[in-house]
């Protein structure tokens, strides 16, 4: 049941990101919980990988790297569902700081 209020927390966020964050955009509610539900499969099946394989790079920037793969899996998920778009780096850069805050606090408070 947590996972399921979890995810609708997180379609919730892409919405309310998509209205703030210029170079975002998702056509309805129920896109941006089928990008959600993508968003939570790349996190735990490719994040993992593409965090050891960039390991050295990663520990040369301090940590800082992880950002960039992020924004990397936000683009991943932009292409593969229509009616949710990123317009380049920068927007998906921001999306996926934005979103993993929000995810943080639905954990946070799901957890509790």
């Amino acid at each position: 049941m947590r996972i399921i209020a979890h995810i609708l927390i997180v379609a919730i966020g892409l919405l309310a990101i998509a209205e703030f964050v210029p170079g975002i955009a998702v056509e309805s509610f129920t896109i941006a919980v089928i990008a959600a539900l993508v968003l939570g499969v790349l996190n735990v099946v490719i994040r993992p990988i593409l965090l050891i394989l960039t390991l050295p790079i990663t520990i040369v920037t301090l940590g800082l790297f992880t950002f960039v793969i992020n924004a990397f899996l936000f683009l991943v998920v932009a292409s593969l569902i229509s009616g949710f778009d990123v317009q380049g780096f920068l927007p998906a850069l921001l999306g996926s700081i934005l979103i993993s805050i929000v995810s943080s606090a639905s954990r946070y408070v799901l957890d509790s």
